[in-house]
C-alpha cells in the first residue's frame, strides 16, 4: 500500500482527507500536535510534531512515504494578538513549507501536494481567475502562500519529486468553521440582511469535493508539475447562497435591498471594509484546466454540500 503523510490532519480538511484516504487502501500517516492526536481518525498512523517551522526533524516521520499532502499552516487570524503577523504567517506558511519540502526530496517522496488559495492570485474579480493569471496577494496570509508556492516549484525543480498546487476558494463543509459558520448563525437567527440586491459571483468548493480532488492529483500521473484551481464549478451570488442555506436550515431568507455603495461605505465606516467587500463583491475561479487534464469534476453539486452542512450545524445546535 502507497503511504500517504497528511499534515493538519486533525483539521477541518485534514480528518476528511483522511477518511477518504483510509477507504481507498491507503496507508495514511498524519503530523499532529500531541495533545490533538486524539481527533485523528481510527486508522491514522500519528506522528507528533508541536510546531510546523523551520525546526521540525521530519526524516523518521518521512520515513517510507510516497506522496506528502501539505494542509498545515496559519489561518487568517481576525484579531492577530501577534505583534508581527507577517513574520508569524512566513515563519510556518513559507519556512516551514520549505522545511518540509526540502525534507521530502530528501526522504524520497515521489509528490508533494501543496493545498494553496485562490488569495495567492487576489481578493476579487471580474472574469473568473484561471492558472495563467497574475499572482497579486494582498495581506500576509496572501504573500505567505504565494511564497510557499514558489519555493516548492524552486526546490523540485532539480530533483525526482513533482509537485502539485491546489487553489480552493472558500471551503465549507460539516466542521466549517469563520465566516461561514458565521453567516449559518445569522441565517438561523432570522436576522435580517441589506443584501437583496447584491449581483455578484462567488466560487465555493464543498469539503467532499476538495477532497476528491487531492485524491485524483494523488492517483493521477499528469498531475505532476501542475497548478490547478478546483470548486464545485457552480459560481453564486451572495443572496443565492444566502437563501439556498435558509431553505437548507429550513428557515425563511430575510433579505431586504439596500444602496451597495451605502455598503460599502457604512462597512468602512464601521470597521467591517473586509467583511462587506467579500459579501458583495465578487471571486469566481475556472476549473478548466483540472476537468480538461485530468477529467476531473467535483463529484458532489453545491446543494447537496450545503444541505450537509446545515444538518451538521443543527446538529451541534441541539
Amino acid at each position: 500500500m502507497k503511504r500517504v503523510l497528511v499534515t493538519g490532519a486533525n483539521g477541518f480538511i485534514g480528518r476528511d482527507l483522511c477518511k477518504k484516504l483510509l477507504s481507498e487502501n491507503y496507508n495514511v500517516r498524519g503530523a499532529v500536535r500531541p495533545e490533538k492526536a486524539y481527533l485523528l481518525p481510527e486508522g491514522v498512523e500519528a506522528r507528533h510534531i508541536e510546531f510546523i517551522d523551520g525546526d521540525v526533524d521530519w526524516k523518521n516521520i518521512l520515513e517510507g512515504v510516497d506522496t506528502v499532502v501539505h494542509l498545515a499552516a496559519r489561518a487568517h487570524v481576525m484579531k492577530d494578538s501577534v505583534s508581527n503577523s507577517f513574520s508569524e504567517y512566513h515563519k510556518v506558511n513559507v519556512i516551514g513549507t520549505e522545511h518540509l519540502a526540502l525534507a521530502a526530496t530528501k526522504s524520497g517522496v515521489k509528490r508533494f501536494i501543496f493545498v494553496s488559495s485562490v488569495k495567492v492570485n487576489g481578493e476579487e474579480n471580474v472574469r473568473a481567475y484561471s492558472e495563467g493569471d497574475a499572482l497579486v496577494p494582498k495581506g500576509a496570509y496572501s504573500i505567505s502562500k504565494m511564497q510557499a508556492e514558489k519555493r516548492i516549484k524552486e526546490i523540485t525543480a532539480d530533483c525526482d519529486m513533482d509537485f502539485v498546487i491546489l487553489r480552493p476558494p472558500l471551503v465549507f463543509g460539516p466542521g466549517v468553521k469563520a465566516n461561514f459558520l458565521e453567516l449559518m448563525k445569522i441565517v438561523d437567527k432570522g436576522t435580517p440582511l441589506p443584501l437583496a440586491k447584491v449581483d455578484n459571483r462567488r466560487s465555493f468548493i464543498y469539503i467532499e469535493n476538495l477532497v476528491d480532488a487531492v485524491l485524483t492529483c494523488i492517483k493521477h500521473s499528469g498531475s505532476a508539475g501542475q497548478t490547478y484551481f478546483v470548486s464545485d464549478n457552480e459560481d453564486i451570488s451572495t443572496p443565492e447562497l444566502i437563501r439556498k442555506t435558509a431553505s437548507a436550515l429550513k428557515k425563511p431568507a430575510r433579505l431586504f435591498p439596500f444602496p451597495k455603495l451605502l455598503l460599502f461605505i457604512l462597512g468602512r465606516i464601521a470597521g467591517k471594509g473586509p467583511a462587506v467587500d467579500r459579501l458583495i463583491g465578487s471571486l469566481t475561479v475556472d476549473i478548466s484546466k483540472i476537468r480538461n487534464e485530468l477529467d476531473w469534476k467535483p463529484p458532489f453539486t453545491m446543494e447537496y454540500g450545503i444541505l450537509k452542512t446545515a444538518a451538521w450545524y443543527k446538529e451541534q445546535m441541539k
